[in-house]
């Protein structure tokens, strides 16, 4: 694995204001994908003033839209740094990981190798394999299934909720916005009907002016995920399948998977 031997600050990356502290590995190597990326790290406001305490980790796909307007494909972002520092007073707190995509997106977070030269399997053996174990080394994590979380949106939501599915003694809790559950032919679906019932939480959410997941949500039911306990879904009246939507709905879809389990 070639990368930084340790992240630098943000700021000392790019010249952009950030909420919060982020550090950055500006480039980590994936033997699994034979590629290089950006790994963005945002810290809680407590992470510095503890030496023991250790936190849940969230793993976000499209990591240049999450915290930078400068970096984002369409020049606005999700403001997870502020969504962060803002939950953080109503006692909610992680480690944010975003990790950025690369020109092969659409094979990276495609599950299926059928479609778009499917490469999501080695993609999730990066993040598994190579990704957490760095984050795990260098920050206070908590590591356990139960404590990690993946997310994103689009195939990004598609490629998390089949993570969710097929490592589940890795993530514990999962979110996908928008999700792409059509690719092909819809085939997350019969592949979440054949596994077990993964414990932990699942976020799910959609606008009115885009694809609708509504199958999805009764496939969850039937399989035993309970509607606002262990399953979450939300229609927004209006939405559209762009980055603002994202943002307006991040804070209400981090509340329900970064509360403490009981």
């Amino acid at each position: 694995m070639t990368a930084t031997p340790k992240p630098i600050p943000y700021a000392a990356w790019r010249n952009t204001p950030v909420a919060g502290h982020l550090e950055v590995w500006a480039e980590v190597h994936s033997p699994q994908l034979g590629n290089t990326r950006p790994i963005v790290v945002y810290l809680p406001p407590s992470y510095a003033r503890t030496v023991r305490k250790r936190y849940p980790v969230l793993y976000m796909h499209d990591g240049q839209n999450l915290f930078d307007a400068t970096t984002s494909f369409v020049g606005i972002e999700w403001g997870v740094d502020e969504t962060m520092e803002q939950l953080s007073h109503e006692g909610i707190e992680a480690i944010v990981v975003g990790i950025w995509n690369t020109p092969q997106r659409m094979a990276e977070y495609c599950p299926f190798p059928q479609w778009f030269e499917g490469r999501g399997e080695a993609y999730l053996d990066f993040l598994v394999h190579t990704v957490k174990p760095l984050v795990d080394h260098t920050y206070r994590t908590r590591r356990e299934r139960e404590h990690t979380g993946i997310f994103g949106s689009s195939m990004g939501g598609l490629i998390s909720l089949y993570a969710f599915f097929t490592r589940p003694q890795v993530f514990g809790f999962v979110g996908a916005m928008s999700p792409a559950f059509w690719v092909g032919n819809g085939a997350i679906h019969a592949l979440v009907r054949a596994r077990p019932c993964v414990p932990g939480r699942i976020y799910i959410d959609h606008g009115t002016e885009e694809y609708n997941p509504q199958r999805m949500r009764e496939v969850l039911i039937e399989k035993g995920y309970r509607l606002g306990a262990t399953l979450r879904y939300v229609t927004e009246r209006g939405g559209q399948h762009h980055e603002s939507a994202w943002a307006r709905r991040l804070p209400e879809a981090l509340r329900f998977l970064l509360r403490p389990t009981p």
